[in-house]
């Protein structure tokens, strides 16, 4: 009792230890399993999931899979149940025919964690094998005189089983004068031998038929016999003998089919039949029976297949020479096979991928590879590496296995697909080399913004486009794929003028076309800066910015604007009349015609012409500054009163044009200039209406003008004598006012006066039959950058030289010439209207009170002119400085325009005099003093 429960816990041991076996051979990821061999395909091996701890799912899935070594795959995984079964019938005498311990080895891959586990099954034998001799029928011929005991080898039985099941006994049957004997070799195998237990007899019996019987040890038992057929022959006393006992013979695998091996040699001392010797094999495998042939006469024995050292590292074979009698000898012989390096590194790829993510984190395993080199020693030292350079990197996993991993960032911009080229060489010399590729798909993630062609954009559009017209295209490329590489584009927000962006311009999504959506107008909106966004379609999406410049390029689409004489004088027959006197000097400044336009550059460069004219030949327009002078002399023969039409034309293509209707009186004195105004409102009058009614208001008018042109007089000596007794200067000299120069006369809003000498101005209507004197405001002032304090009155002659005031000679003197500071420069002119010629020159007074008065009515109606409430008298008929600037210009439209006003007595035009006021205090007054002398007289 006591020994069986020893029994049963010895046991208990021996299975806790296999179990502790397996389970430690599963951590290694190692699993072992035992299937007999010959078993039919689908038969249980192990079960695999439970070992390892697979879930069934991920193999249904095919995410796991067997793989064996070899063309033929012995095992298989079942799908449902997750046990290895058998794929082919297995018969292990013809996997393992030299080994004893029969081992299959594969390997189970798991793709989802890129794991390898290493699986070995061992095949069990059965007796599916029984002994069996190659040659069925034997001879065996022994000579008479053989004395009993002797021994004559036999042929022995072979059984590919092994253990049990392998051969384990002979029997001999069918004669009394032989006998068995067993005999156990070097290898442990047993040799059967023919014992002579009793003297034969020829005479007796010439032949014995025997039968050899061979056993295994299964259950039940296999076996398999052979006849012997025994010979008596007459006596033969010498048997052959080899000159050597045993041969050995190193040849390459590489060596030459038919080639010569090695040649054995047995030599008969006997004569004639029975020294003649035979050599034929004696024991012989049968992969070696079909490799080697021996030449049963020379005994050489030759290559009939190539050797592999692979298959088969050494061969022994044992040689019999056989007289012409019973006499023989054995030799061995061995060859052994010495290893070249026939054999490439063979690569297999288990499990691989074939795309993987840019943005994949470095050490990525992507490839599990299986090297293995059949050639021994260093020739089977495989060394793997990666061809060029790719971010990829080899590491050894266990074995013979390697795992492609990611070096370094992938881009798929730079590259979008590799082929990477896994190279093996082994140790040999020369090495040989074998390569694997990986072809491998980088997709795309969206980490390219867009970029645009151009850091930015500029077009030219023509003005008065049309809405929807095409103003330029914008391109930019994304260097991603796909839908990430998908650019949309699309305006940024902002305004022009008060209204969106949007309403101006817009920009197609998916061709970047930038349209016009309206009309645009260069007077308006000269240049349009805007932006324009591209975005991907990633996720997130990424955009990048350009600025787009859109110049608006100016067309002739606006017809010269005359300011000056204003429209409404045209309407009224003599409304802002010009005066001129008829002792005019041929060149003498009438009147200017102002004009400005709206366009810009050439289109807006103004010419002037005289397009028609009561009296031809007597007055000229100014080409580039538009002022009306006289040609020539005025004749007595002459009209009082002329028309003269300008035509204004700009210079653009087709050039535009507008016309500007003066009216100009000739008169020699006030009381002419009267009676021509007075004919003229009379011929304007309408039908019926009294003619004394408009000579009553004009007498009422020139009486008011007279009075406060006296009242003024008075108050401007008291001022002059009161600087003069400051400042201790001479009283000034007076003088009548008959044979003033023609020069200081001045026309402004169509009246002539005597304004060099008088700080009023005076407007005389034809329409209303009115005159109407005012004196100039005194809120004009503010306009003059510098005006003198008011407790400082400027002197009455301009200059504080005593000299200056004596009486001069009362004859006309010639003009002084013009200061030149006075003069306009061509970049201080607005446009061409107010370009000069040179041949238009003329002096500045040289009176520094009179000087400021005339620039404060001039600046006082240019203000009026803006504001647009002018006293002055600014309706049809009025012929006040209004009427020069009606209520049509404002100065927001135009620059300076004083350039445009003529000063009395010279041909340049004003611009900032009270900048120049210095400059003219120093020079000298030349011939204008006599002229201010006169007018004092008057």
């Amino acid at each position: 009792m006591c020994a069986a429960g020893r029994r049963w816990g010895r046991r208990q041991r021996a299975l806790l230890w296999a179990v502790l076996l397996a389970a430690w051979e599963a951590a290694r990821g190692q699993l072992r399993y035992s299937v007999p061999e010959e078993m039919p395909k689908g038969s249980f091996v192990g079960d695999v999931a439970k070992d390892l701890g697979l879930q069934l799912p991920e193999i249904r899935d095919g995410g796991v899979r067997v793989v064996s070594e070899g063309r033929t795959q012995y095992f298989a995984l079942h799908g449902k149940t997750g046990h290895l079964v058998t794929a082919e019938r297995i018969d292990r005498e013809q996997l393992c025919r030299l080994v004893e311990k029969c081992v299959l080895r594969c390997e189970l891959i798991v793709e989802g964690q890129m794991q390898v586990y290493r699986i070995e099954v061992e095949i069990t034998d059965i007796n599916d094998n029984a002994p069996s001799f190659k040659e069925v029928e034997l001879e065996e011929r022994i000579g008479e005189t053989t004395s009993p005991g002797s021994r004559f080898p036999l042929p022995e039985a072979h059984d590919p089983d092994s253990g049990r099941n392998s051969l384990q006994s002979y029997e001999l049957s069918g004669d009394e004068h032989f006998s068995l004997a067993v005999q156990a070799g070097p290898g442990g195998d047993q040799r059967p031998e023919l014992v002579l237990a009793k003297a034969l007899d020829r005479e007796e019996a010439a032949f014995h038929e025997l039968v050899l019987k061979a056993m295994d040890g299964g259950d039940p038992a296999r076996t398999g016999t052979a006849r012997i057929r025994v010979t008596v022959v007459d006596a033969n006393d010498n048997a052959p003998v080899f000159s050597q006992a045993e041969y050995t013979v190193r040849v390459p695998e590489d060596v030459p089919v038919g080639s010569v091996l090695v040649t054995v040699t047995a030599t008969d001392a006997d004569e004639g039949l029975n020294g003649h010797v035979k050599y034929s094999f004696k024991k012989v495998s049968d992969m070696a029976s079909n490799i080697f042939h021996l030449d049963s006469q020379s005994g050489s024995i030759t290559l009939l297949k190539s050797l592999d050292f692979e298959e088969g590292d050494s061969y022994e074979l044992e040689v019999q020479a056989r007289d012409g009698g019973d006499h023989f000898d054995t030799a061995k012989v061995t060859i052994a096979v010495t290893d070249i390096n026939d054999n490439a590194p063979v690569i297999s790829v288990r499990s691989a991928l074939s795309e993987i993510s840019e943005d994949a984190p470095t050490g990525t395993v992507v490839a599990l590879l299986h090297v293995q080199d059949r050639d021994s020693g260093a020739k089977g030292d495989v060394r793997c590496s990666l061809d060029g350079d790719v971010p990829f990197r080899l590491e050894k996993s266990f074995d013979e296995y390697y795992r492609v991993v990611t070096a370094r960032e992938l881009d798929r911009e730079q590259v979008s697909e590799y082929n990477v080229t896994v190279r093996a060489a082994d140790g040999g010399s020369p090495s040989l080399q074998s390569s694997a590729v990986l072809v491998l798909r980088v997709l795309d993630v969206n980490d390219n913004a867009p970029v645009f062609a151009e850091e930015r954009y500029s077009a030219r559009l023509a003005e008065n486009n049309a809405a929807g017209a095409l103003v330029l295209t914008v391109r930019a490329t994304d260097a991603d794929w796909g839908q990430n590489a998908r650019v949309r584009y699309r305006l940024a927000e902002g305004r022009v003028r008060g209204a969106p962006l949007s309403s101006y311009v817009s920009v197609q999504a998916e061709t970047g076309a930038l349209y016009a959506l309206r009309s645009l107008d260069y007077e308006q909106l000269r240049e349009l800066q805007l932006c324009v966004r591209a975005e991907d379609g990633g996720a997130p999406a990424l955009s990048s910015n350009v600025s787009v410049r859109l110049q608006i390029v100016d067309e002739n689409d606006n017809a010269p604007q005359v300011l000056y004489p204003p429209a409404a004088a045209a309407a009224a027959a003599w409304s802002g009349v010009e005066l001129a006197p008829r002792r005019s000097e041929a060149g003498a400044l009438v009147a200017k015609v102002v004009a400005v336009d709206a366009d810009a550059g050439q289109n807006a460069w103004l010419s002037y012409e005289l397009a028609k004219a009561t009296e031809p030949g007597l007055f000229r327009v100014g080409l580039h500054s538009g002022e009306v002078r006289t040609a020539r002399s005025p004749l007595a023969r002459d009209a009082a009163r002329h028309s003269l039409v300008v035509l204004v034309r700009d210079h653009g293509r087709p050039a535009l044009s507008a016309t500007a209707t003066l009216s100009v009186v000739l008169a020699e004195s006030v009381a002419e200039l009267l009676a021509e105004l007075g004919s003229a409102a009379h011929e304007a009058a309408a039908p019926g209406e009294p003619a004394a009614s408009l000579t009553r208001w004009l007498v009422l008018a020139v009486a008011a003008v007279s009075c406060l042109f006296v009242a003024f007089l008075l108050l401007l000596l008291a001022l002059r004598l009161r600087r003069c007794h400051r400042q201790q200067l001479l009283p000034p000299d007076s003088g009548a006012l008959r044979g003033v120069p023609v020069s200081h006369f001045v026309g402004i809003d169509g009246v002539r006066a005597f304004l060099q000498s008088y700080s009023h101005d005076v407007s005389l209507t034809a329409d209303s039959r009115k005159s109407h004197l005012r004196f100039s405001a005194a809120s004009c002032c503010d306009t003059l950058p510098a005006r003198p304090p008011p407790d400082e009155p400027a002197p009455l002659l301009g200059h504080e030289d005593p000299a200056a005031a004596l009486p001069s000679d009362p004859a006309p003197s010639s003009q002084a010439q013009p200061n030149t500071d006075w003069r306009f420069s061509q970049t201080q002119r607005p446009g061409t209207s107010g370009s000069q010629n040179g041949e238009e020159a003329g002096a500045w007074p040289n009176n520094q009170f009179d000087t400021e008065m005339l620039q404060a009515m001039i600046l006082a109606s240019a203000n009026e002119a803006a504001d647009g409430n002018s006293t002055l008298g600014g309706g049809n008929g009025t012929m006040g400085l209004s009427a020069r600037y009606g209520p049509q210009f404002t100065l927001q439209h135009v620059p300076d325009y004083r350039q445009n006003v003529y000063i009395p007595g010279s041909n340049a035009t004003l611009t900032n005099a009270a900048g120049k006021r210095d400059a003219k205090n120093a020079a000298p007054a030349g011939g204008n003093k006599k002229k201010s002398g006169k007018k004092e007289k008057k």
